[in-house]
């Protein structure tokens, strides 16, 4: 056993059996019992903060859960309804914004708690109530919903999340509405988006609203706090990667500042962790020597700042502003390896800032309205100094994504409620590159204007048993004078008290996706860049998909299966990633999916544990490539388990689990005559298939006072076993010489974190 595993180990043993629990006092917040109640009884509340706040009350922690809720209902005007055994709402008295109804969630602890599942078939994530994934001891959103049934990340990073064999470009990334082009620091190896300011994660795979473009694949909707009579908190943390801070200031009555920022300690302090993250991200790429060159002096560092402020202008009114910020550099030397050796610096900047302004207005109690203006800028910038050949090679990619949205909801009752709109957008991307010896550059610019409207209406039976959701949406793409209809559907219906079947289908296009030029472009960190659709050789991407599952949850069993197809039409080679015959070809085409997804999930007491498995097949065809025949998709994993356990005992939260999945494709050497001068002659494409991966991971966390605020430390481990999975492989050729590259996965990582809640 290695020295960091069996450090690592021990501090998980002490984190059990350390620390005592802390008695309260009798007169205590309500949003703290809450709070308490949630991690011991393993159940969750819903609540508006207004509707708790200021409210105090007496708590006997030795009485069982229905006790400790009735005295809580006789102690303070509100009702406490139990929807199931794990999953609680808190209701109160009637006040301004109350319009929005909340989606009825109908499984509560999906997984684990503040996983849910509702009527609309969304998977919903609550930071504020997450507790513990395996190999997690923070709520990292991308990470998370991995561990959804058909979700996969074939290289294990937060940038290249496929959902149902579809690319990452193809998922529509918001964060409180705004399109976000850059989802990972560490080059995909961290979520960027700091969790404390967020409310609630939504992921879509099939049934998105009409009044959501984009995303042939999927749609994971970040949605911040959006409540101005929250009291004043806040919280740091550090981790083995990262110090981060929040804040919920109450600025006045109704105005409120959120804040949240995070920082990497990687170029100040080396752990580790870091040391496994800089051998994981940076294997295969300038950063790493070579026989002509040395890098050296290599610094890391990213950051994020998140901001929302919060107005309530009157009773009816409210006025909201959000900023994010995301940020990635690395620097790093490069010395020639000649007896004069020289050293030049290289750089690699990613950057997305992204905001929105968003007014509402409450006519009545059964109609609303709002107003959004929002901007997204992505740039990614590379300078890359070729020793050899004395060359500065500068690359950038730019996009800018800004336009508004109108929309209104109007609820004619109880059962029933329409809702529509009209947005527009404006994409306009850019792609440099500038050579200094001999003098070359190109800059090509491509914007796009696009015009919706959306109408959909919503019924909901009065029993709760029926849900029927219909949608349509309507694109034109004025530069290219082209349209598009897209009917959405979703239906849910309870069967037998315990069962419940549900049907969705979509058609959805979008405009922007990820391109691979070259295999070393950006240092060969960051390959992919964005390009706008161009109607010829980039065409708009179209989907269309559909999927029935059934569900059965009683006595804390799950048991869920949901079939799918999907097909998604005007794909290109470049942007799949090929490192075939097929790398340098421009062809267009599509992929089609067929899959199931099986969960089962078992809840006793402070015990829960799941099995999930995920069949697909997942097939390209391209015009004219491969004689017209239909092979397998770079991301066709035909097989995909995950196992996870977790346990509470008090204030303590231990997790367990093992993920594998079948290898993914690739294409081999002709064996018998392996190249033709200096070109390599392949095999059939992706004919051939990596060795199965699998990783186990652990992790824990403890709760605990310290003084007055409530304190957690975690621990976990990921690739317990330390195994070295090949996540992909490829062959280059040099001198008639054919090499074969392989890329590992992350080995066996230990992480620590502590946190302070004031």
């Amino acid at each position: 056993m290695s020295k960091s595993l069996k450090s690592t180990l021990f501090l998980i043993i002490i984190l059990a059996c350390s620390f005592s629990v802390y008695a309260q006092d009798k007169k205590l917040p309500l949003l703290d019992v809450l709070s308490t109640i949630e991690y011991k009884f393993k159940v969750s509340f819903s609540y508006a903060d207004k509707v708790i706040k200021g409210v105090m009350v007496d708590f006997d922690q030795q009485d069982n859960l229905d006790n400790i809720l009735s005295k809580l209902q006789l102690q303070t005007s509100l009702k406490f309804n139990r929807l199931d055994d794990h999953f609680i709402t808190v209701t109160g008295s009637v006040s301004n914004f109350t319009f929005q109804k909340l989606d009825e969630i109908t499984i509560s602890s999906y997984l684990t708690s503040g996983i849910s599942k509702n009527k609309s078939g969304h998977i919903t994530i609550t930071p504020k109530s997450f507790e513990i994934l395996p190999g997690l001891i923070e709520p990292d959103i991308l990470q998370t919903i991995q561990a959804i049934p058909g979700v996969l990340s074939v290289d294990e990073t937060v940038s290249n999340i496929n959902v149902r064999g579809g690319t990452h470009d193809q998922n529509l990334i918001l964060y409180d509405g705004i399109k976000i082009y850059q989802s990972g620091h560490f080059f995909g190896l961290i979520s960027a988006f700091n969790p404390y300011l967020t409310k609630q994660v939504a992921v879509i795979k099939n049934g998105t609203s009409a009044k959501f473009g984009d995303g042939v694949s999927s749609m994971i909707d970040m949605q911040l706090f959006d409540d101005t009579d929250s009291d004043f908190s806040a919280g740091i943390g550090v981790n083995m990667i990262t110090a981060d801070g929040f804040v919920i200031i109450p600025l006045a009555k109704k105005t409120q500042l959120q804040l949240a920022t995070r920082r990497a300690i990687t170029d100040v302090l080396n752990t580790p962790t870091y040391n496994q993250y800089f051998k994981r991200v940076f294997q295969d790429s300038e950063v790493t020597s070579n026989d002509t060159s040395t890098s050296n002096n290599q610094t890391f560092r990213f950051s994020d700042i998140s901001l929302k402020l919060l107005h309530d202008i009157g009773k009816n009114d409210k006025l909201r502003f959000t900023l994010l910020n995301v940020f990635n550099q690395l620097d790093f030397e490069e010395s020639s390896n000649t007896n004069n050796p020289e050293s030049n610096t290289n750089q690699l900047k990613q950057q997305n800032r992204a905001s929105a302004l968003q007014y509402e207005h409450v006519w009545n109690n059964k109609l609303n309205t709002s107003i959004k203006g929002y901007y997204s800028n992505y740039d990614l910038k590379s300078s890359d100094y070729d020793m050899v050949n004395n060359q500065r090679l500068i690359q950038e990619n730019n996009v800018v994504d800004n336009g508004f949205n109108i929309d209104a909801n109007y609820s004619i009752n109880q059962s029933l409620s329409v809702l529509g709109g009209f947005q527009f957008n404006e994409v306009a991307v850019s792609n440099l590159e500038e050579v200094n010896s001999p003098f070359f550059s190109r800059n090509l610019k491509r914007s796009l204007n696009t015009y919706s409207a959306y109408a959909e209406t919503v019924f909901s039976s009065k029993n709760k048993n029926s849900l029927i959701k219909l949608g349509l949406r309507h694109n034109y793409f004025k530069n290219f004078e082209i349209t598009t209809t897209e009917p959405r559907v979703h239906l849910s219906q309870r069967l037998l008290k315990d069962f419940r079947i549900e049907v969705s289908g979509e058609l959805k296009s979008q405009s922007t996706s990820q391109l691979i030029d070259l295999q070393n472009d950006f240092l060969g960190v960051e390959k992919r860049r964005w390009v706008l659709a161009n109607n010829n050789t980039i065409p708009i991407q179209k989907s269309k998909q559909v999927s029935l599952g059934l569900t059965y949850n009683k006595n804390k069993l799950l048991l869920s299966a949901e079939g799918y197809y999907k097909f998604v039409d005007g794909i290109t080679t470049r942007s799949q990633g090929l490192q075939n015959q097929y790398q340098f070809i421009n062809a267009i085409g599509n992929y089609d999916v067929k899959g199931i997804d099986v969960l089962i999930n078992k809840r006793i007491e402070a015990f829960s544990t799941w099995l999930s498995y995920s069949y697909s097949t997942n097939n390209y065809t391209f015009k004219n490539l491969n004689n017209n025949t239909p092979f397998p998709s770079n991301f066709d994993v035909r097989h995909q388990i995950n196992y996870g356990s977790t346990y509470s005992w008090q204030q303590l939260k231990l997790a367990f689990g093992v993920n594998w999945h079948s290898g993914k494709p690739f294409t081999q050497p002709d064996t018998s005559n392996p190249t033709t001068g200096n070109t390599i002659n392949y095999q059939a494409p992706n004919s051939s298939r990596l060795d199965a991966y699998i990783r186990a991971d652990l992790s824990a966390t403890y709760q605990f006072k310290l003084g007055e605020n409530k304190a957690v430390i975690g621990a976990s481990i990921w690739n317990i076993l330390d195994k070295e999975n090949t996540l992909n492989t490829y062959y280059t050729i040099e001198n008639n010489q054919v090499t074969k590259v392989e890329n590992v996965s992350l080995g066996l990582t230990p992480n620590v974190s502590f946190r302070v809640k004031f």
